[in-house]
Formats: structure tokens, sequence, C-alpha cells
């Protein structure tokens, strides 16, 4: 039998400690892959809550609350009632509600449902015109200057010409102390064009100087609502 030179001897430990090394390379990365594929999975299973948009999907982690309005449809239902307003349809506005989120809802008294909802816009306060700094807490005034929304009931009175939008208002009559000067302050329901007609949640709407303002193509709609409804309730809240 051939013994083994010593360079043999040399040379064979040289390959064995390389092939080990390039085992134990591959097995790391074999681990590092499947690492890789774990985290990845993680973050595409990662819970997200859905917006429904016409436009598209907005993807969140924070999930809309469901928030249950039957105690304001009774009361609204009897307040139209007893002052003698229309009990077909009313709308309510809740201020509540992050401004990202549709929160314009026209009730219908007689299927006793949400029809028909929308975005608007409340008044930016102390804030800068324009901009969406309060989308998630609004500031609350009936003073003049203000440049806030005001809570309470409104009856939707004469309709007339607006130079913002499509270019027609609603005249706005607050009943509630909260909101009595909403005539001599020009608080009038219009469209605005940097309102969008879809949810834009975690951004905001637009602030105006108080009133309820909607997109134009929403406005169309509630032209349309209005022209065949006199006399409407809308509800300004904030839940």
């Amino acid at each position: 039998m051939k013994c083994a030179s010593e360079s043999d001897i040399i040379l064979f430990k040289f390959n064995f400690r390389l092939s080990f090394c390039v085992h134990l390379n591959m097995k790391k990365m074999f681990f590092i892959i499947f690492l890789s594929l774990i985290f990845s999975c993680n973050k595409e299973n990662k819970t997200m809550v859905i917006s429904q948009n016409k436009t598209g999907i907005i993807a969140t982690d924070k999930p809309r609350l469901e928030i249950n309005y039957s105690n304001y449809y009774k009361e609204a239902a009897q307040y139209c009632k007893t002052n003698k307003l229309n009990q077909n349809k009313f709308i309510l506005i809740d201020l509540g509600v992050h401004s990202g989120y549709k929160r314009f809802f026209v009730y219908d008294f007689k299927k006793q449902k949400v029809t028909k909802s929308y975005m608007v816009s409340h008044g930016c306060g102390d804030n800068q015109w324009g901009r969406t700094t309060s989308k998630e807490k609004p500031q609350i005034s009936n003073e003049f200057d203000s440049h806030c929304s005001s809570l309470g009931k409104y009856v939707i009175l004469d309709r007339g010409v607006s130079q913002w939008g499509i270019k027609v208002n609603y005249i706005l009559q607050g009943k509630d102390k909260t909101n009595s000067n909403a005539r001599s302050r020009a608080i009038v329901l219009h469209s605005w064009d940097a309102i969008p007609d879809n949810e834009v949640f975690p951004e905001g709407t637009p602030e105006g100087w108080g009133c309820p303002a909607v997109s134009n193509v929403s406005m169309k709609e509630i032209d349309e609502l209005l022209k065949s409804n006199k006399k409407v309730l809308m509800w300004i809240i904030k839940s």
C-alpha cells in the first residue's frame, strides 16, 4: 500500500476545512433566508382595516368606530314633528368623527335608515384656513370671527347663490343657543372644490371658516334632495 505523502495530507486537510466552511456558510445563508421569509410573512399578515373608497382603498391601522345614532334619529323625528319640519329626511353631521371619514348622513324617516353619506368640512378655528390641522379634534364655537363650527339643530332654508363650488348654497337657521349666530355669521351649506368625494383617512378634509362644506359632486346630489324637500332639519353633533 502506498503511503500518503506529507503534501497529500496537508492538501486533504485544506480541502476538508474548505468543504466544512462552505457547508457551514450555506447553513447560515439558509437560516438567514428562512428568517427573512418569516418576517416578510408577518409583515404581510398584519391586521389592517380597509376603508371603503370608490376611487381606491386606503389601508389603516386604526379601526373606524361604529357609532349608534338611533337615539338621535328618534329625537330628530320627534323634533321635526313638533316643529312642523320635513318628516321625510333629515341630515346628521357628526364632528366627533375624524374628518377623513364620511360623517354627513342623510337619514330617511320612512325607510328608517341612512340613504346617503358624504364628506364634510368643519371650521379651522385658530388654525390656518384650508389645512387639516384639527382633523381629529375640531374647535367648536358660536362666536363671531371664531372660524369654528357650531353644534346644534339647524333648519335648512332658502337656496341661494354661492361664490364657492357649484355656486349653490343653502341658508342655515340655528335653533339652539349653541348655534344662534349662524345666520349673522353667514354660516351656509355649500360646496368647495377642495373637499374630496371619498374618504381620505388618515388624511383629513380641508377646513374652512365654519360652514359645512361638501364636494361639488356631493352638492349636486344634496341640491336635488333639498329642492324637493323643504325645511329639512340639519343636526350637527360631536359624538
